[in-house]
């Protein structure tokens, strides 16, 4: 039996919000819920609706108090081992978001495909047992668990989506409001989601774009953070190339794909089909495979590329150190740092990897030891 804990009644009660909009979800929450009608009449998104039958299915009464369960020791371990990966790519984005939405209310949390809590981040007030409970690792925020919540409907629908108090299945979690968005992993398979909540907060639909955005960088970061020797970066002609809405393939020495973002399967037929097995590269490509490991080793060259169904695309094909140091300039760049402090601050972080080494170092970056020594002001 897994331990549980019982969210205790609020001690200050929710603020009074007139408008269409709550008249609207009290009334489906009256049809649906209390008269058990066959639908809310567009009262309701399609997908909460669903959400409400499934959890009514699954023998969940909406007038009883929310339970969470949290996980037993072992199954901790195996769930924090198992979603290390996703913790340490997604940390600094969410760091990042966290600042984002520091002045809204509103904190993220990080769930792994089964709903349970393996990384919060924000504002979270944890003197208010509300916030603590779903923040707590291991806590388990799943459908199944805590009926309808933006976590449980995102990793059901596989679509971003906007939860606003009463569209919550049970009566005390009313005081949430919530964003989020599903991620996919390197494989094409759900690995988890993002969580935007806010406690008694202003309705913030928009969040669910800041959750998608966000979600689409942890799902980039996931992909690169594969093994892999050469990364490309896909886009249709006419579109700039290095920025985190290209398509990404990471690519083995052999040509094996090992990873693709969500993009790369939208923009590759080959690859929304091929879910979770392994795909080489030259059933994805009219053209040797080769090409793209010469190209690679050449700085910044965009190859025009033939896709199997007549359609062609632009691929920067580029090393896998080299990947890295771009994606580390573009998330200095969204910071406001300077192009020269940019620099400094890459090769700074690729002597560390290093761990001292500027030959290494110099050579990860493609550039000499000269270079790397004078723009960190070191002596030979």
């Amino acid at each position: 039996m897994l331990p549980t804990i019982t969210m205790l009644p609020p001690t200050t009660t929710l603020p009074i919000e007139t408008g269409l909009r709550l008249e609207g979800i009290a009334r489906a929450r009256q049809a649906l819920l209390v008269e058990r009608a066959s639908a809310t009449m567009g009262l309701l998104a399609p997908w909460v609706e669903r959400s409400w039958q499934r959890c009514m299915g699954l023998g969940h009464d909406p007038r009883h108090e929310t339970v969470f369960e949290v996980l037993t020791p072992q199954q901790m371990r195996r769930t924090t081992e198992g979603n290390a990966q996703l913790v340490q790519s997604a940390r600094p984005l969410l760091e990042t978001l966290a600042r984002a939405i520091a002045n809204t209310r509103y904190f993220a949390i990080l769930t792994n495909a089964d709903g349970v809590v393996v990384d919060a981040c924000g504002a979270i007030d944890h003197s208010d047992l509300r916030a603590e409970m779903i923040t707590r690792v291991g806590t388990d925020l799943s459908e199944r668990s805590v009926g309808t919540t933006a976590i449980g409907a995102a990793l059901a629908d596989l679509q971003p989506v906007w939860l606003h108090r009463g569209e919550h299945f049970f009566a005390n979690t009313g005081h949430y409001s919530c964003a989020g968005a599903p991620l996919i992993g390197p494989d094409g398979r759900c690995i988890g989601m993002l969580d935007l909540t806010g406690i008694d907060a202003v309705e913030r639909p928009e969040l669910k774009h800041l959750a998608a955005q966000t979600a689409s960088k942890i799902e980039n970061a996931l992909v690169l953070d594969q093994p892999h020797s050469v990364t490309l970066r896909l886009n249709w002609p006419g579109n700039s190339m290095g920025g985190d809405t290209d398509g990404l393939l990471c690519l083995d020495a052999d040509g094996w794909i090992t990873g693709a973002n969500p993009a790369a399967r939208m923009m590759v037929p080959a690859l929304a089909t091929a879910t979770g097995h392994a795909v080489h590269v030259s059933e994805v490509f009219g053209m040797p495979y080769q090409m793209l490991f010469d190209a690679a080793r050449r700085a910044r060259t965009v190859l025009d590329i033939p896709l199997w169904t007549g359609l062609r695309l632009q691929a920067l094909p580029v090393q896998a150190s080299e990947d890295k140091r771009i994606t580390a300039m573009n998330a200095l760049e969204q910071r406001g740092v300077p192009l020269k402090a940019r620099e400094v601050e890459v090769i700074r972080r690729a002597v560390e990897e290093a761990r001292g080494n500027v030959a290494q170092a110099a050579q990860v970056l493609g550039i000499s030891r000269a270079t790397v020594y004078r723009k960190l002001n070191l002596k030979h």
